[in-house]
């Protein structure tokens, strides 16, 4: 077991121990810190929302979301470390979502449902309400570099009852796992706001140029399951989320396949764009986003594990 391995299960068995108000402080002093020295990852996230806000916000009132967005970033995290402790009614009662209906209709109708998800609030929270309203829900997860790492993250998803799919290595292409389980009435939240893969498709977003992963407008093309767009925030006692659409899918006749799915991408991007632009706060987003971002000036991290994503 390495360092960072560790880390995890140190952390996970520490913070499911103490009292939820003595490790929120704690988390809370560590953001803190982390925005007083102003390393890579700081940097980053200020770059990432300083295109969010625009270049008319104070350099003070900028340093003020920076500060709040790391201290959201900790929620997350100290979170996470919680949830597996949580019972059935307390995962229910710390999570809302605004639209749960469409996805009860579309689960009922055993038509499935994509979520096109940002980096933001608590994601792992959201897959955990989902399994715990008694809806099937199946998802992907980034192999990390540390193989250790990624068995117990993916145990840990596993233990809040939802399906993980390695993006690379398992029996079948987790694409067309994601294509039987939609047709099977599952819904399939992914990442959707940065590609991992350098293949993505390139999108306009917050004025620049980014790549966003083709997998959830590949989905509902091929599936026609419908295809929603989240928005995740946090509020005092609860994290939130909200649903936008169904989008409405490009028609066959309009184009190529291709050309579908850039448009489709594109208006996910639209959708996550504004989620984002109403909770900046908690908009996790601590690597580089845009294209043009390429020097050291903008910062760096590693990435960071997610609930979801998609890579081609």
């Amino acid at each position: 077991m390495n360092l960072a391995e560790l880390g995890y299960v140190a952390g996970w068995r520490l913070v499911r121990a103490l009292p939820r108000p003595v490790v929120a402080a704690a988390f809370r002093l560590g953001a803190d810190r982390a925005h007083r020295k102003g390393g890579g990852g700081t940097a980053r996230l200020r770059a990432n929302l300083r295109r969010v806000v625009g270049p008319d916000l104070p350099e003070a009132e900028l340093d003020a979301l920076v500060r709040r967005g790391l201290r959201s970033y900790a929620r997350y995290w100290m979170e996470a470390f919680r949830l597996p402790a949580l019972s059935r009614r307390q995962i229910l009662a710390g999570f809302r979502l605004d639209g749960q209906e469409k996805l009860a209709a579309d689960v009922a109708a055993g038509r499935g449902a994509v979520v096109a998800l940002p980096h933001a609030g608590n994601w792992d929270a959201a897959g955990a309400w989902v399994a715990a309203a008694g809806w099937p829900i199946t998802t992907v997860a980034e192999r990390l570099k540390s193989e250790g790492v990624y068995e117990r993250f993916l145990a840990f998803r596993q233990s809040l009852g939802m399906e993980i799919l390695p993006t690379h290595g398992g029996e079948r292409p987790a694409f067309d796992v994601l294509v039987d389980r939609l047709r099977a009435g599952a819904v399939v939240p992914l990442l959707a706001d940065r590609d991992l893969s350098a293949r993505g498709v390139e999108v306009e977003f917050f004025g620049g140029r980014t790549r966003m992963p083709a997998g959830p407008a590949l989905l509902a093309l091929r599936t026609g399951a419908p295809l929603y767009v989240a928005s995740l925030w946090y509020e005092p006692n609860a994290a939130c989320a909200s649903l936008e659409g169904p989008l409405e899918l490009p028609d066959p006749d309009s184009g190529p396949l291709d050309q579908r799915v850039r448009t489709l991408t594109q208006r996910i991007a639209d959708g996550l764009a504004a989620g984002i632009a109403r909770h900046p706060e908690d908009w996790h987003m601590l690597q580089r986003m845009w294209l043009d971002q390429r020097t050291a000036t903008d910062g760096g991290t590693a990435a960071q594990p997610s609930a979801a994503t998609w890579t081609s």
